[in-house]
């Protein structure tokens, strides 16, 4: 393997920052920021921190009436409809950014969905791949034009501890010979990190550099499709569905990581890194438990995230990034 040198920075921020420490001070005034999922949850915390700063934010949204409801006392942002799971969604969207923006200073890939019944969607793909990856990826290229004509911009893609679960399953990634709906979560998610590494390879040439990361436990819309007796069972909510877990954020601390990869100076210069808690992980050994942090060798390795990108790349049919 050819893992990125993952090593902690010793940043002023930790488990328990909130976006409002982590944006304190900061003038974003003049920038402009892509956030998918940006209306509720993790996302929607990104936008009103973003907008506080002075940033002009563009949310793509499957539901973009209820996006413009939940957007109503924000200012400086904008509502597009677009839909992850639509490949031409996607490209539709991509169109209409590019046609109102000149640049794009941060992309900021936060929607995604977990542990969902089996679906498979467009020519056969697993639906938790398709959404929380070849989504972004097409999005992402279909976008890079922007991202290298802002000089300076960053690539943040939520990913997760879940990653853990599972390498990418290069044998059967749409589970067609059964279907586990962790392991395909933890596939996708293992994607979104590998995503991050080889865009930052292909990217900061272009000034263009990625991270992938993990936002911490948070009870927010991403569980959606989990039943409640299913969250209970494992000791994340009560009865009333009021969080109980161990070392569950808030989803302003949440948002918090990936806020700190869009802005932090310490990560000038660098890029395809794994990050958590507001700082670089460091990699986890094979049989560590996935809420002792870290990040496996495998979703950081680069000859894995160059094949993952040339298999997406197939799938999508997405715009080609010149190295």
């Amino acid at each position: 393997m050819t893992s990125i040198d993952q090593r902690p920075l010793g940043s002023p921020f930790s488990a328990t920052s909130t976006t409002q420490d982590v944006i304190a001070g900061l003038d974003l005034s003049g920038m402009s920021a892509v956030v998918t999922g940006g209306y509720s949850g993790l996302g929607l915390e990104t936008t009103r921190a973003l907008t506080a700063a002075g940033a002009h934010v563009v949310v793509p949204a499957r539901r973009p009436d209820v996006a413009r409801i939940a957007l109503a006392d924000v200012e400086g942002c904008e509502v597009i409809p677009m839909d992850l799971a639509d490949v031409q969604s996607v490209r539709a969207a991509v169109v209409r950014i590019r046609a109102s923006l000149t640049r794009i200073d941060l992309l900021m890939a936060v929607a995604g969905v977990m542990a969902t019944p089996e679906r498979h969607i467009g020519p056969g793909w697993e639906s938790q791949l398709a959404v929380n990856h070849f989504g972004h990826f097409t999005l992402a290229c279909g976008l890079y034009p922007l991202l290298a004509a802002a000089g300076s911009a960053r690539v943040v893609v939520n990913s997760s501890a879940g990653h853990t679960l599972s390498d990418i399953r290069w044998h059967d990634p749409h589970f067609r010979t059964g279907y586990d709906k962790w392991l395909a979560y933890g596939q996708a998610k293992t994607a979104n990190a590998l995503f991050a590494v080889h865009l930052d390879v292909l990217g900061r040439g272009d000034g263009v550099r990625a991270f992938a990361l993990h936002p911490g436990k948070i009870i927010t819309g991403l569980q959606r499709e989990m039943a409640l007796q299913e969250q209970i069972d494992r000791g994340w909510v009560d009865e009333r569905g009021n969080v109980i877990g161990a070392d569950f954020k808030t989803p302003a601390q949440g948002a918090s990581t990936g806020l700190w990869a869009a802005t932090s100076p310490l990560l000038d210069g660098l890029g395809g890194l794994y990050l958590e808690d507001c700082d670089v992980a460091g990699v986890s050994a094979p049989a560590t438990p996935m809420d002792d942090g870290g990040v496996r060798a495998y979703a950081v390795d680069q000859d894995s995230a160059a094949r993952l990108w040339d298999l997406s790349a197939a799938a999508t049919g997405a715009t080609p990034i010149a190295h």
